[in-house]
């Protein structure tokens, strides 16, 4: 049996998000999610359709790039909101296919493996396509768009190019539409999976078309590309071995933590926000009853600054999820590299995390009874998190004026919930 994919998308996701709470009609209104309380430097996270057909407004701007436009409105990002509906979406996914045959891409993306469900459902691909994006319709109030195809790349590419174009939203390729449809898209960097930098080496080849990559020797992609070399000419000649139902486990795992700062810090004031930082990332490691032997930071100048940020990391000697140790690890990193220049933005992430299984190797610079009190410190102060709020227990100098962590903790992705 021939395997049928489809991916759907949720078209202008943030914006119909609100729309739909509103009772708009994506395709007559002038909206943008994006913080009216913020500078007009504020990134547009979503525009609705109207837009970026009538005004040409992009996927990615700032505020102060829009256009003069009657009656636009600025709604506030409330990223609980759009994760609940994403949910709701997978949950209507879940009544046609099974968990193993769905793969969540993104917040609003996702593919289905339509094989064993066409024949139960008496319908069509198309047709069974059809009936999830009116169930999507008719519950949430958003636009659903597909593509279909007889694996994951050629549904993503039918998507992108075909799908997401027009009413009713839906478009199918299959292999003999290789030749027609995706060896005539240009430049090939439009192709999902293709960077800039894997099409400079595939010009320096004289490779400029995708139809010349299918045709390509794959001996000489083998030598140049090593195994990603067979997976290029694969995707031109529309190929896709992908097996939705094996799920990818990496090898190595990291926890990661940022903050875009809404005005500039000095050195003390960052320290302060680097300090905050780490508590919330040792927070999350210890959820996840993990360790880590990897500590990495990173720093971002004011733009108005003419020096370039900078990013280090090292290795410990020990893997911990003890605070204070991964604090003045960060720490030291942070004063070998900062400058003498405003900072916007701090990031922070913990890797080689590996599994808490109880046991503790002992330090040589602390005592068992000191490293025992942290640890039990740790642990008192994340149940009392875990039961009252982010909130409710942090250190005395949430007081001062450079603190930022109450309010972080009221956000999801950088945007208040």
């Amino acid at each position: 049996m021939e395997e049928i994919y489809c991916v759907i998308d949720l078209k202008s996701f943030y914006a119909s998000c609100e729309c739909a709470d509103r009772g708009l009609d994506i395709f007559s209104c002038p909206l943008v999610v994006a913080d009216p309380d913020r500078t007009s430097s504020t990134i547009v996270m979503s525009a609705t359709p109207y837009l970026k057909e009538k005004y040409g407004v992009p996927n990615v701007c700032r505020v102060r790039d829009l256009p003069k436009i009657p009656g636009l409105i600025l709604a506030k990002p409330r990223m609980a909101y759009y994760i609940e509906m994403s949910a709701k979406v997978v949950s209507i996914f879940l009544d046609f296919v099974d968990e193993e045959d769905l793969h969540v891409y993104s917040i609003d993306e996702s593919f289905l493996r339509l094989t064993p469900y066409l024949k139960m459902n008496h319908a069509t691909p198309e047709e069974l396509v059809k009936k999830i994006q009116q169930r999507i319709k008719d519950e949430l109030g958003l636009v659903a768009t597909s593509g279909i195809g007889p694996n994951m790349f050629l549904a993503k590419i039918c998507l992108d190019n075909e799908g997401k174009k027009k009413p009713p939203y839906i478009a199918r390729w299959d292999y003999e539409d290789v030749p027609i449809k995706l060896w005539k898209i240009h430049p090939i960097t439009k192709i999902w999976g293709i960077s800039h930098g894997i099409s400079s080496h595939l010009y320096r080849l004289g490779i400029y078309t995708l139809e010349a990559l299918a045709k390509a020797d794959a001996k000489l992609l083998k030598k140049e590309f090593g195994i990603i070399g067979t997976q290029l000419k694969d995707m031109a000649n529309g190929i896709d071995r992908t097996d939705i139902r094996e799920k990818y486990v990496p090898k190595e795992t990291s926890l990661s933590q940022g903050q875009t700062l809404y005005r500039d810090y000095d050195k003390t004031g960052a320290r302060l926000v680097l300090r905050e930082l780490v508590d919330d990332l040792c927070y999350r490691l210890r959820a996840s009853n993990s360790k880590a032997g990897l500590v990495f930071v990173g720093v971002n100048y004011s733009t108005g600054s003419s020096l370039n940020g900078f990013s280090k990391q090292s290795s410990l000697n020990i893997a911990t999820d003890d605070s204070e140790t991964l604090y003045k690890a960060c720490l030291r990193l942070f004063d070998k590299g900062v400058k003498e220049a405003p900072i916007r933005g701090l990031y922070i992430s913990f890797g080689k995390l590996v599994s808490n299984n109880g046991s503790q190797q002992l330090s040589l610079f602390d005592t068992p009874e000191e490293e025992g009190k942290r640890h039990n410190l740790d642990l008192a102060l994340d149940k009392v998190s875990a039961m009252f709020g982010r909130n409710a227990a942090l250190r005395a100098s949430s007081l001062t004026k450079d603190s930022n962590i109450k309010e972080r903790h009221t956000m999801i992705g950088g945007h208040h919930a």
